[in-house]
């Protein structure tokens, strides 16, 4: 159904207006965050500290807090001290740490909640590295007598803090990744930095993991989770992956951490990644980088080379610490250090070493076939012939009968997937294709195997309630990104006042000779096929992006033999709309039990009722005709309401509300939805299956490709500048 055209050329006003909009809308959501980003932007200019540094002024004692401060009686420096900063700089990083950290804390707590973790985290900090410096310094130890001299000011232990709180309203396994990144940040920061803010920043990391959960009104406890493939694959990349900066940090810049008067340049060469000098330490940099990035595809040759390396790094170390402790030196905290960080990296390889089991993609084709070989014809040809053997639970099926697709074939269940590569992801179109409820998931669970065993990223788009419920029971996420309109043949009466718009669109068709024609495409006089090339090139043209594809067919699809095609032609012979439907095939049924609609075309200034009229008359037609259902499809990203259907809302919902209102002046999708509800038809919700959330930004870039694989730079542009 054609959507009305829209300028591309919306003027640069209405569209800083648009932007200003959204602005204003995210700040009302988080005003905690605005009041104080504004607060310490005031006090900067107040104090003149955006341009004079604080600390060489003698405002410093008024608002410099620390073990100083405290000795000399000016406690109150912990609270007057929060909204300015020492230097001129560090207002950059402040100011972007309150918008994005503390922005995503009042987001997922709420005002309230925000302000007790801001306060909490704040003093935690403060305080506690305040109380630790008392304890340890005058003991010889220079760096704790070095920062027993020092003040600090700003929020941002606090807005860490929060922000660590506010992991706890978040979904596993999202939270621990978020929680380890933090946890990792503290501790290399405080022990390769080791400034007064370091210290505060790792007691308020700590603290605010521990009121997240207080907060929501639990108790904190420590509970590790069975982690999977995915997630051993992640930790050893990481750890690999900080070993590189490591060594390029150590290599660059003076180590003046608490391990820094332990820390000799002899030893430094011994820790995994480390290097002497800068070139050294990029190819070693690198070299780690590489063996991460084979490491997280769960490559095998790289699991055996990372055990190598971790086991003799390891026996360098305590070679090492054994030396020291014979000549009584005292470089044996660094020693530690450094061999604690890799016995972690061997311990979760050792754990998780059946996460490593992928050959090379060499040894992969010839084990497995190639996932990333390009279909041939007679590969679809067994995909149809296979699919109206076993039939298919998902209305839409025949999509993946599309000659864009590739195909994942299996023996044992019979039957296949249908799926396409874009941006490293094996995006799988619909649900399985196979006999049974039980053959389907365990085809699900071998395509997804032979996913990631090929490096890729498995997903699967616009699945049933049925493979969804599969997803979750092995640990994926889900997210409703459609809903089909179904109705149901048997009963379909056109009858009462909800169905008046459909008998005013028949009772015009007859009054204005209005006929149906049904049959397929290819077998229609060659007249009738150029009008509907027509027809069709003119609603395209009307677009100002290009036709999407994926889940959307056009007139190659239509051409399809198995495909019928209903037109409303009027006594001239002219076609003034077109539909077409896709046959629905069930398992022991030689004919198909329904039928899907696919492309919706109508003729500019043509019978204004043809939708209503053609589908209708398509409907009455195959009812009489013995099928039992009728889908009108889905349309992408158009929902009557948001969530999952497998628990709480999901916090991509707001992003596919918004991206669906972006497209929705260029497509149609929720004026497409709105159309459909005048048949009265039940929904049903269509989902977007994941492995986890770390996989949604290259699964948004494979499903962009996938729609539209024409869109280039202009396309992308008209997008974002469009105020929607």
């Amino acid at each position: 159904m054609p959507s009305s055209p829209t300028s591309v050329g919306s003027d640069t006003g209405a569209g800083a207006a648009g932007w200003m909009r959204r602005v204003l809308g995210l700040a009302r959501r988080v005003p905690l965050t605005v009041s104080l980003t504004v607060l310490v932007l005031a006090m900067g200019v107040a104090t003149g500290a955006l341009w004079d540094p604080l600390g060489s002024r003698p405002l410093i004692e008024v608002f410099g807090y620390g073990l100083p401060s405290l000795e000399q009686g000016r406690p109150w420096t912990v609270l007057t001290g929060f909204p300015v900063a020492l230097e001129p700089a560090q207002y950059v990083v402040i100011v972007l740490g309150l918008v994005a950290v503390g922005g995503f804390a009042e987001w997922r707590l709420g005002l309230r909640r925000t302000l007790v973790a801001l306060v909490v985290c704040h003093l935690t900090g403060v305080l506690l590295a305040v109380g630790t410096l008392a304890l340890v310094s005058g003991r010889g130890w220079v760096w704790a007598d070095d920062l027993a001299t020092r003040v600090d000011a700003g929020p941002s232990a606090a807005f860490l803090g929060a922000g660590a709180a506010a992991t706890a309203t978040v979904r596993p396994p999202m939270r621990g990744r978020l929680r380890v990144a933090l946890g990792v940040y503290g501790l290399l920061s405080f022990v390769h930095i080791g400034s007064l803010a370091d210290l505060e920043h790792a007691y308020a990391i700590a603290g605010g993991l521990l009121l997240g959960p207080l907060l929501l009104g639990r108790r904190p406890r420590l509970t590790v989770r069975s982690l999977t493939r995915r997630d051993y694959r992640l930790l050893a990349a990481t750890l690999f992956i900080i070993a590189a900066v490591e060594g390029l940090y150590l290599a660059v810049a003076p180590v003046s951490g608490p391990l820094a008067s332990t820390w000799s340049p002899e030893l430094r060469t011994e820790q995994l990644g480390s290097a002497s000098d800068i070139p050294v330490a990029v190819i070693v940099g690198v070299l780690w980088c590489w063996l991460a990035r084979s490491l997280y595809q769960g490559r095998r040759w790289a699991w055996w080379w990372a055990v190598v390396l971790l086991a003799l790094a390891m026996l360098g170390q305590v070679a090492g610490g054994v030396m020291l402790a014979l000549e009584n030196q005292s470089g044996w905290p660094a020693v530690a250090y450094e061999l604690a960080g890799n016995s972690l990296g061997m311990a979760v390889l050792i754990a998780g070493r059946r996460a490593f089991r992928n050959p090379t993609k060499r040894r992969s084709r010839k084990r497995h076939g190639n996932l990333l070989a390009p279909a041939d014809e007679q590969q679809r040809h067994d995909a149809v012939a296979l699919l109206r053997r076993v039939g298919a639970n998902n209305n839409m099926s025949w999509m993946t009968t599309w000659p864009e697709n590739r195909w994942f074939f299996a023996e044992e269940p019979l039957g296949y997937v249908a799926y396409r590569v874009h941006a490293g992801v094996a995006l799988a179109l619909c649900d399985p294709v196979a006999s049974s409820a039980a053959d389907r998931a365990r085809l699900f669970a071998s395509f997804a195997d032979r996913a990631t065993a090929a490096g890729l990223v498995p997903c699967f788009f616009s699945v049933t309630e049925e493979t969804a419920a599969t997803a979750v029971a092995g640990g994926w996420r889900t997210l409703r990104v459609a809903e089909e309109a179904v109705i149901d043949l048997p009963t379909l009466t056109f009858k009462g006042k909800a169905w008046q718009d459909v008998r005013t669109a028949l009772n015009q068709a007859a009054k204005q000779g209005i006929t149906w024609r049904v049959g397929p495409l290819a077998e229609q006089p060659r007249g009738i096929q150029l009008q509907v090339q027509a027809i069709s090139a003119e609603w395209v043209e009307d677009k100002d992006l290009p036709e999407m594809g994926f889940t959307l067919g056009g007139v190659d699809e239509a051409m399809d033999p198995a495909v019928l095609v209903g037109l409303a032609m009027d006594a001239e012979g002219t076609v003034n709309g077109i539909t077409s439907w896709m046959p629905i095939f069930a398992p022991g049924q030689e004919q198909p039990v329904g039928w899907t609609l696919d492309v919706m075309r109508r003729l500019p200034g043509g019978f204004r009722y043809s939708m209503e009229f053609l589908i209708a008359s398509a409907c009455l037609s195959f009812r009489d005709s013995g099928c039992r259902i009728v889908s009108l499809s889905g349309a992408p990203l158009a929902r009557a309401d948001p969530g999952t259907g497998h628990g709480e809302p999901h916090p991509l919902d707001g992003f596919l509300q918004q991206l669906a209102a972006t497209l929705e002046p260029h497509y149609g999708f929720q004026s497409l939805h709105a159309f459909k509800t005048k048949f009265q038809p039940r929904f049903a919700p269509l989902h977007l299956l994941f492995p986890d959330e770390a996989a949604l930004p290259r699964i948004a870039v494979a499903l962009s490709r996938a729609y539209l694989p024409q869109a280039g730079l202009r396309d992308l542009v008209t997008l974002t500048r469009s105020d929607a």
